[in-house]
């Protein structure tokens, strides 16, 4: 029977809480549910109705999760098939063509899950290698459809598949890492953003292999490095460090505690035929670091900081805000008069105006006056919608101390 014509199980959500919904937030909690007429298996496409029967959505439901249903569309009329998956990326990788200059990048966020209208999938393209990960029940059950999707629509042959990630525990789903379609070489990719070339490792890096969403922010530490003597935490594969550099810097130290990281940043170096003298990779815990050089009396010009997410959940914000705080009270001291200050958090759970405030304690903490200069946010490959603030994760800034 086809998909258009068969019954659909159906949700009913408890009196009071259609209006999240309707304004087109694209999660359903498990609290929220008041029935089901049915028995739905994990991803199966759900017919959403109120309490008083009317139609609100039709979504992916997740037994395990207490995200119970991620919302696919608010069209009563619009049938969860491969026609909707195929629109879908088709309008989403259009979007990329329209805001990226693909003469200068080759590597990009391609699908950005709940902001893209498809909740728990994220495509980033690198070169000709497509890297997938699927992160919700629904998508799990449209995996096959969607990757002979992305091959029709890009041409690209190889995908390789990174839903390797904790989150889909909470889904239910086996950790998954490898080829989805065709055969990707073993060898280090290499990509190309803004005149720098990057070799990126997608089976062990980071995220899918690389910070795609620090594009523009990279280019923001171009723009203000010339001539300064620069300190670089979390330093990962040197996209910061490669940055400054482009940009004239005097001088970087780089930090990561990452063995391989810093001996694949030492390679992006070579491949841009960059100076090596100019920069000194330190392994090492950065919080030990920063220490370390506050108490030999070191200073910088501009201190880059980049940490990985702190708070993962809600939970956990009280602790991760007092990491936040200690690593840019630690930064603070080690800068220069007249010097900058670049940090970030990719802690969805710490809004802007948190991560602000924590910041401020920090230069308050440390004795020195700072006026924000530039707020930095994700590429604009990786949109937020309006609807699903809960995307706005990368946040940060430039500051500037007196």
């Amino acid at each position: 029977m086809s998909e258009e014509k068969r019954d659909f199980i159906t949700i009913t959500l408890k009196s009071g809480h259609r209006k999240s919904i309707m304004r087109h937030h694209p999660w359903i909690f498990s609290g929220a549910i008041a029935g089901f007429i049915g028995k739905p298996t994990s991803g199966e496409t759900v017919l959403v109705r109120d309490s008083f029967g009317e139609f609100v959505a039709w979504g992916s439901y997740s037994p395990k999760s207490k995200i119970r249903v991620r919302v696919y569309s608010w069209h009563e009329g619009e049938m969860i098939n491969r026609n909707f998956f195929e629109r879908r990326l088709l309008k989403a990788i259009d979007y990329r063509k329209q805001v990226i200059d693909l003469k200068k990048v080759n590597s990009y966020r391609m699908i950005n899950a709940e902001s893209d209208g498809l909740p728990g999938l994220v495509v980033d393209k690198y070169d000709n290698v497509i890297v997938m990960q699927v992160l919700s029940a629904g998508i799990e059950k449209w995996r096959e459809v969607i990757a002979d999707l992305l091959m029709k629509i890009t041409g690209v042959t190889n995908i390789f598949e990174r839903s390797d990630v904790e989150v889909r525990k909470l889904e239910g789903l086996p950790i998954r890492k490898g080829n989805l379609r065709g055969n990707v070489p073993e060898d280090l990719i290499k990509i190309e953003e803004n005149d720098l070339m990057f070799l990126v490792d997608i089976r062990e890096g980071h995220k899918t292999g690389f910070y795609l969403d620090q594009r523009e922010n990279r280019r923001t530490v171009q723009d203000i490095s010339f001539g300064k003597h620069v300190l670089d935490c979390f330093s990962y594969t040197g996209g910061f460090t490669l940055a400054a550099l482009k940009g004239g810097a005097a001088s970087i130290t780089a930090v990561d505690s990452s063995t391989s990281a810093i001996s694949l940043a030492k390679q992006n170096l070579q491949i841009n035929g960059f100076d090596s003298n100019k920069v000194n990779f330190i392994v090492d815990d950065v919080f030990t670091s920063l220490r370390k050089f506050r108490d030999r009396g070191m200073k910088f010009d501009l201190i880059i900081l980049d940490p990985p997410k702190f708070a993962p959940t809600i939970n956990l914000v009280e602790r991760a805000s007092r990491g936040y705080k200690d690593i840019n009270l630690l930064a603070f001291k080690l800068l220069n008069q007249g010097g900058k200050l670049i940090t970030f958090s990719c802690s969805g759970a710490i809004d802007p105006e948190l991560f602000q405030k924590i910041v401020a304690g920090a230069a308050l903490d440390a004795g020195v006056n700072g006026r924000i200069s530039k707020r930095l946010f994700q590429g604009v490959d990786h949109p937020v919608s309006l609807s699903f603030p809960d995307g706005l994760y990368l946040k940060g800034f430039v500051i500037n101390i007196d």
